[in-house]
This record gives structure tokens, C-alpha cells and sequence, in this order.
């Protein structure tokens, strides 16, 4: 099994060593979302969802039938502090959007994002998931682009934490040679699926709290 020596800049923070799959790289992402801590515990949609849709709500919106028939803003939702520090923030949201131009969501949206981030959600619907937020151009597959972005959101935006071009290429050569199945250059849902399901504290980290 091949592996590459990681930069000195990933050590530290977000362990991405060797990265001999992509889980590691993931699961330490969802067990320290922005870099910090990560206490999520989200275990069940309920009142309280409702009532956080609500506060980002107008006030002359926020009864029960009003709050359930108008949508909040992508903005609105990034405001959330439970949100506000992942790096895959605009991708979540825009993946559980059901409006045309994907930049709101309503109630119902609301409670699909919070049902797959529980406690209650099985691992194969929140790999589905998590498979969809990586997948920035939204075409079906983890290519070399998807996991480059994937790659530069885990790293952030500093020029002291962005890997070069050939430490990139060498880290994406590496998520697809053990990813990659079928070696058609890039992976799929089932063999991301497969590949996540190597990762025991996935799914139990894969929440968010309100």
C-alpha cells in the first residue's frame, strides 16, 4: 500500500496522515468541524428545530402556519453557530435546498438537514449525504476537482495550511488509489460508501446540534 508524507501543515490539526483513504481525512474533519472541538449531539428533530427555524424567521412570520410556508435564506441558515464554523457550511445547505435556485430553505428542508445530522439517521443515509456535499459540481462522482475543494475546505483558506500543486496531486493520487474500485479516475457512491464504512467513528460524529 502506497502513502505520502503529509506537509508539516496538516500534522497539527486535522491529522491527515498518510491519508491511505479518504475516511480518516473525513472522519477527523466531522470530529473537529473548523478546525475546533466538536460536541454535536443533535438527536432528534422536534420543537426545538422549529423554534431555531423561527428566530431567523420576521417576527410577522413566525406562527406555526406562516413559519411553515416561508423560507429562510442561505444566509440566514450560514448564520447558525452550530454552522457557522464548518467549512462545508454552503454545500450542506445548498444539498438539503428544494428551491429552484437552491439559496433557501423551508421548514421541511430544515428538518431533512437536522433528521440525516441526528442520532437516528442510518450510516447509509448519512454516507449518501456527506457523498452529495462533497460533490461540488453536483455530477454524481468524486473526481480529481471535487476532492481538491474537499481538500482545500479541510486545510483552509491560509496560504500557510494550502498544500502546493504536486503535494495536492500526490495526497488526490493516493484517496484514489484506495477509493477508486473500478479505477475509472474517479469514485462513486458505492465505493465512497465502502470506503466510509471503514470508518467506525463516522457516523456517530456526522451531527449537528441545536
Amino acid at each position: 500500500m502506497r502513502t505520502a508524507e503529509p506537509p508539516r501543515s496538516l500534522r497539527p490539526g486535522w491529522a491527515l496522515r498518510g491519508l491511505r483513504s479518504l475516511a480518516p481525512a473525513l472522519s477527523n474533519f466531522l470530529l473537529q468541524p473548523g478546525g475546533g472541538s466538536a460536541d454535536f449531539a443533535y438527536r432528534e428533530p422536534g420543537p426545538s428545530a422549529h423554534r431555531r427555524f423561527c428566530e431567523l424567521l420576521p417576527q410577522e412570520h413566525r406562527s406555526t402556519e406562516e413559519s411553515l410556508h416561508t423560507r429562510v435564506s442561505l444566509e440566514q441558515i450560514l448564520s447558525l453557530p452550530e454552522l457557522k464554523a464548518n467549512p462545508f457550511k454552503e454545500r450542506i445547505c445548498r444539498v438539503f435546498s428544494t428551491s429552484p435556485a437552491r439559496d433557501s430553505l423551508s421548514f421541511e428542508d430544515f428538518l431533512d438537514l437536522l433528521s440525516v445530522f441526528s442520532d437516528t439517521a442510518t450510516p447509509d443515509l448519512k454516507s449518501h449525504y456527506a457523498f452529495r456535499i462533497f460533490d461540488f459540481d453536483d455530477d454524481g462522482t468524486l473526481n480529481r476537482e471535487d476532492l481538491s475543494q474537499l481538500v482545500n475546505c479541510l486545510t483552509g483558506p491560509g496560504e500557510d495550511t494550502q498544500l502546493s500543486a504536486s503535494e495536492m496531486k500526490q495526497l488526490i493520487d493516493n484517496i484514489l488509489e484506495e477509493s477508486d474500485i473500478d479505477r475509472d479516475g474517479t469514485i462513486n457512491l458505492s465505493e465512497f460508501q465502502h470506503v466510509i464504512s471503514r470508518s467506525p467513528d463516522f457516523a456517530s460524529s456526522f451531527k449537528i446540534v441545536l
